[in-house]
């Protein structure tokens, strides 16, 4: 537990409480009445209750229609599965203003929707939910598909040979093994839509916002330092309520569980499954592929006809002809946003790696608190962090002004809780009698963790290295304070691009989202390619 406690005393405790103590205090007095009139003002209560409902909706649509892709993914064997699950995951890494811009064109006037079906989704909740649907779906599928793969199907044909129904037999046998994997991915759909920023900025006009919005409000706009600090904390309050009911409804659902190679456990489609696999399909070019082809096309949308004149401005810092928009080229992001995403996602699996196994280990109300600290960063809003660090990380021994470090710190924070989720329940599923058989025949904890964890949890492994990498390439909301002028990412590019006037701007964003898609899904290939299974087929 060392490292993650003191990775996170550092760059997530020590920054957030800087930052709210420096809004609640004022010459050395605490403003505590400041939260009384947070609280009583009606126009904060209706964001509060906006952002929770439209939180919970969001992840009852997101695990509805995401779960039958979930086992599709995992149980089903047809061509382009790979691909398509790279694919699925490339929302994830798109700036949230991109994607909300995708979403206008789409659902708003002159849409898809609006020319189809004479309505515009852009001015109802709807959109909202639907884009949402479209960020997280990757989240139920690679963290419940993750584990789906590695049950042993053998299991609930057991229940089948004993006269169950197919529904009897994976209600009463496959979702009781899911119920810690569902948990997670319920949990952090939530904590990601209850901190939604970009989405419901654009797709929701001026009536409707969530503490995020409400909070880089009064930050940004209205230097309101003292209301941001009482929305912040109340945020905090409210995710640490979540946290604590997530942990008492999982704590007794966690059993050791027979897993088996993933490459074994998929078969071709049969019978009713066609059917299932032709309706996935369809969600995922309706909800996923549809949006990303719009900004592909207008990426290549050149006002000189359809052409590659966008990206080709890309290759120099002054492309826009604006004469100030980058002090490097454009492309240059891609080279920095890969190398920082490496090294978060290197630190993410360290500090994420120990942190799961010392859960998997230990049990009690301390651990629990840890496990609830870990998650903390998913719904703490990405602007008071990014404050933070400006504020606190400035002088000894932690003065990191100057230091490239600084961002791949930053996104590490919210890739740890993706490496912990998905690697809890792969490893509290494995059989502690591996562990202590290898330790009666004198292994040493390193060497059961290399010979026997290892090999049962290598998919998982993968699969979270997956996750950190994508959320470090997408990150925006803390990188966009802390990013120098001359190495900007990817996400910190297209939003500067987007936020001046200009088709070629606007052009050269579409492309370096397209640019962002590419790699993404490339890189999540190689990840996937390279991960680790026990070639005999069972474990």
């Amino acid at each position: 537990m060392a490292l993650p406690l003191v990775f996170f005393a550092a760059f997530f405790a020590y920054p957030v409480a800087a930052i709210v103590g420096r809004g609640l205090r004022a010459d050395g007095t605490w403003r505590l009445g400041a939260v009384g009139d947070v609280l009583g003002d009606a126009g904060i209560r209706h964001v509060l209750w906006f952002t929770c409902w439209q939180a919970a909706a969001s992840t009852a649509l997101t695990l509805a229609v995401a779960l039958p892709g979930a086992y599709a993914f995992a149980r089903l064997d047809f061509p382009g599965r790979r691909l398509l699950r790279a694919l699925v995951t490339v929302p994830f890494v798109l700036p949230t203003v991109v994607a909300g811009s995708a979403f206008l064109a789409l659902l708003g006037q002159g849409g898809l929707t609006d020319d189809l079906l004479g309505v515009r989704l852009d001015t109802s909740v709807w959109a909202i939910l639907i884009a949402h649907v479209f960020f997280n779906y990757a989240v139920v599928v690679r963290t419940v598909g993750g584990l789906w793969a590695q049950l042993d199907p053998r299991q609930e044909e057991a229940a089948r040979m004993l006269g169950a129904s197919r529904l009897a037999a994976w209600r009463r046998v496959t979702l009781p093994a899911l119920a810690p994997s569902l948990a997670a991915a319920a949990l952090m759909v939530f904590l990601f839509t209850f901190t939604s920023f970009g989405v419901v900025q654009i797709l929701g006009g001026p009536t409707r916002s969530t503490l995020e919005v409400e909070i880089y409000r009064q930050t940004a706009e209205l230097l309101d330092l003292p209301t941001a600090a009482v929305l912040t904390l109340l945020q905090l309050v409210a995710v640490g309520i979540i946290l604590a009911l997530h942990a008492w409804s999982v704590r007794r659902r966690e059993a050791t569980l027979r897993l088996v190679d993933a490459a074994r456990t998929a078969h071709r489609p049969r019978g009713g499954e066609r059917v299932l696999l032709a309706a996935v399909l369809a969600s995922v070019a309706l909800l996923i592929v549809l949006p990303l082809a719009v900004l592909v096309l207008r990426s290549f949308d050149a006002p000189g006809g359809y052409g590659l004149g966008f990206y080709r401005a890309l290759g120099s810092a002054d492309g826009s002809g604006d004469g100030g928009t980058f002090l490097v080229a454009p492309l240059q992001t891609v080279w920095n946003s890969l190398r920082y995403a490496a090294v978060a996602t290197a630190i993410a699996l360290a500090v994420g790696g120990l942190a799961a196994a010392a859960l998997v280990r230990r049990a009690g109300r301390v651990m629990r608190g840890f496990d609830a600290l870990l998650m903390l960063p998913l719904g703490t809003s990405a602007v008071t962090v990014g404050f933070g660090f400006l504020i606190t990380l400035d002088k000894p021994p932690l003065d990191l002004r100057d230091s490239w470090l600084l961002v791949p710190l930053a996104q590490a924070l919210v890739g740890v809780p993706f490496v912990v989720r998905v690697m809890l329940p792969v490893l509290r599923a494995v059989d502690d009698r591996l562990r202590q058989a290898a330790a009666v025949l004198g292994a040493s904890p390193l060497r059961v963790w290399r010979e026997v964890e290892l090999p049962l949890v290598g998919r998982a492994v993968g699969i979270a290295a997956g996750f950190a990498f994508a959320v470090s390439l997408g990150e925006f909301g803390a990188t966009v304070f802390i990013a120098r002028p001359d190495s900007p990412t990817l996400p910190v590019a297209v939003a500067r691009l987007l936020g001046r006037a200009g088709e070629m701007n606007y052009g050269q964003a579409m492309a370096l989202s397209t640019i962002l898609m590419a790699v993404c899904a490339l890189s999540l290939l190689i990840l996937e390619s390279h991960s680790t299974a026990d070639p005999s087929g069972e474990f």
